[in-house]
């Protein structure tokens, strides 16, 4: 036997568990131990694999019970207000979260200026604009034009990205929009009302811009540092309705002032987190594919808390919405 042979087969890897026979190294008299079979690297551990699609799901139910709490806490406070209250109470919890992480690192630089950009828009105009639209909407339905933000986001990589327009995205607009004349024909009370719809397609715009200047700045900054900074940002934008709030405040019962609460410290704070965490490990097409969930569960849970069920036109233009999003951003294989 040759001596790079011995050698190789004493310095193989040992299999789990196996202890080392010493009689096997000591000359090339002993009788060699038969080679442990060379096995695969490990795939990465089950719970970290599964960590990405956990934080997703978490911020698909927390941001579908935001359309039932914006609606529940609306008939006492006004757009605005409410707007203030929920990112006034999300950055109190979102800095206690990073307090407790230990990890805030401020960008500079471009890099400042448009992380305050993106909460400007996420958390002030978006909230603004969808708080407004629940004004007489009910949540399913606004859910259901908030749903379309997935085509938004493609349409915005196409001009943005250099993506371009294939031919199943332009087929997935046209049945989206196609969804949206048939939400806008009527709400829940069978009533239409244009300027509500065309704030619910604000507020979509605004999520899927938003998404996408996002995913252009966590490279440069951590997503809690960046969630907490854009809340930030948004509480400091929202300050001129500090006094209707706090007149509200003194009149409104319990149950909506705690709906408030509820906004700012799950579907804010703690969705926000998680939907950082995500995006920063995965693309923005397939986290906000994920999204979709979130629409039929707003009008689950309007349904069953609220008593609230969209009107059959509503449904039938919502799951339009919910066809074209799917053709424009998912493809066969």
């Amino acid at each position: 036997m040759s001596n790079a042979t011995a050698d190789s087969r004493q310095t193989s890897p040992l299999a789990p568990g196996r202890v080392a026979d010493m009689s096997t190294t000591t000359g090339p008299e002993a009788p060699a131990a038969p080679a442990a079979p060379t096995s695969p690297a490990a795939p990465p551990a089950a719970p970290h694999r599964l960590l990405v699609p956990a934080a997703a799901a978490v911020t698909v139910v927390l941001w579908g019970s935001a359309f039932i709490g914006i609606r529940s806490a609306g008939f006492d406070y006004s757009p605005g207000a409410l707007a203030l209250g929920r990112i006034f109470v999300g950055t109190l919890a979102l800095t206690v979260i990073a307090g407790l992480a230990g990890k805030l690192r401020l960008p500079r630089g471009r890099t400042l200026v448009g992380v305050v950009v993106w909460g400007v828009l996420w958390f002030g105009l978006y909230n603004l604009a969808l708080n407004a639209a629940e004004r007489t909407l009910d949540a399913g339905t606004a859910s259901l034009l908030v749903g379309l933000a997935p085509i938004l986001i493609a349409v915005f990589a196409g001009i943005s990205l250099g993506e371009g327009f294939p031919a199943r995205l332009l087929a997935g607009i046209g049945i989206a929009f196609a969804g949206v004349a048939g939400i806008a024909l009527a709400t829940s009370s069978g009533a239409s009302d244009v300027v509500s719809v065309l704030l619910g397609l604000a507020a979509a715009v605004i999520y899927a811009g938003s998404t996408i200047l996002q995913k252009r700045l966590l490279p440069q900054v951590d997503s809690l540092t960046m969630t907490w900074l854009g809340c930030l940002a948004g509480t400091v934008v929202c300050l001129p309705f500090l006094p209707v709030l706090v007149t509200e405040l003194a009149a409104a019962p319990t149950s909506a002032t705690l709906s408030v609460v509820y906004l700012g410290v799950f579907p804010t704070a703690i969705a926000f987190v998680t939907w950082g965490y995500a995006l920063t490990r995965t693309t923005a097409g397939r986290l906000g594919a994920a999204t979709y969930a979130a629409a039929p569960l707003a009008v689950l849970m309007s349904w069953a808390l609220l008593g609230e069920v969209p009107t059959p036109v509503a449904l039938a233009g919502g799951a339009l919405c919910l066809a074209g999003v799917l053709v424009a951003t998912l493809r066969l294989r």
